[in-house]
């Protein structure tokens, strides 16, 4: 019987995680295979019930369903706990545990960009559960937090993480939100393929100056808001360097081997490239 691991979402076509595990496990001589499944809401419970079954490995988990995995599943990391949104479900004497490797994955990446955040200030654009790993990460090595979204009540609910100022995703309120920020995140899916002329930066809105415009979507290669970042003088990056190493501290709680990371990104590049063509 082949093992496989799932990727659970709705949508998932645009997904480099396919391509970057696959080549993980084929690096490393394991017959695993990992598969992309479109997950509507409604059919959440059927899809954490498959993942139960021998054959299956764990899963990643992405939009919209971070959050709403967390009551179908047996146990949590005090990561994930503290969260309280799931990216990675891995088994454990037969029980289903969700972790959460995204807010460890941001702050590596952003260490490779020598991007600094102790004492230093981090607008946060949206509130779903990307925004919480991000909150949780920044927090964790002492920034200051502030948070535009546009359902207020779900951007207040981010204050069970850390200390967060919230504001409303208005021209006004990015504009006071953003004034001395050291990096600003999108987290949101605002930009994502196929949607590729859209950014989550309202039109007329001026960037601060020097801050990092960080991206957690990573397809395309270069969004409309890493662009509009770099017009206005900023350096940004997209979110695939996170992608990377989430996927890889993934990789090595379903497997208890080291993640091949150069592999992994080789294979993401070449298949962003590929799609993107």
């Amino acid at each position: 019987m082949s093992t496989f691991v799932t990727l659970i979402g709705y949508p998932v076509s645009h997904s480099l995680s396919p391509a970057m595990h696959n080549a993980a496990f084929d690096s490393i001589g394991l017959d695993w295979r990992y598969k992309a499944v479109p997950v509507e809401p409604g059919r959440l419970v059927d899809a954490v019930n498959r993942v139960r079954q021998p054959d299956c490995a764990g899963a990643n988990v992405t939009v919209p369903h971070k959050q709403a995995v967390v009551p179908l599943l047996d146990g949590l990391t005090p990561v994930a706990e503290a969260i309280g949104a799931v990216n990675t479900v891995f088994k454990r004497d037969g029980k289903l545990i969700g972790h959460n490797t995204d807010a460890a994955g941001l702050l590596a990446d952003l260490y490779a960009h020598d991007v600094a955040l102790a004492h230093r200030t981090v607008l946060i654009i949206g509130a779903g559960g990307a925004a919480r790993a991000v909150v949780a990460a920044c927090a964790g090595v002492g920034a200051r937090l502030r948070v535009a979204a546009r359902r207020r009540e779900q951007a207040e609910s981010l204050r069970n993480l850390a200390d967060v100022e919230v504001f409303d995703l208005t021209p006004l309120g990015v504009m006071q939100a953003s004034d001395g920020c050291a990096l600003i995140v999108n987290a949101t899916p605002i930009g994502m393929t196929p949607n590729i002329n859209r950014s989550p930066w309202l039109a007329g809105t001026l960037f601060p100056l020097d801050a990092f415009a960080y991206d957690l979507v990573y397809n395309p290669p270069d969004t409309l808001f890493t662009q509009q970042a770099r017009a206005a003088g900023l350096r940004a990056a997209t979110g695939l360097g996170m992608l990377v190493e989430q996927g890889a501290l993934a990789f090595e709680l379903w497997t208890g081997q080291s993640a091949p990371r150069d592999r992994m990104r080789q294979a993401a590049e070449m298949e962003l490239m590929v799609v993107n063509f």
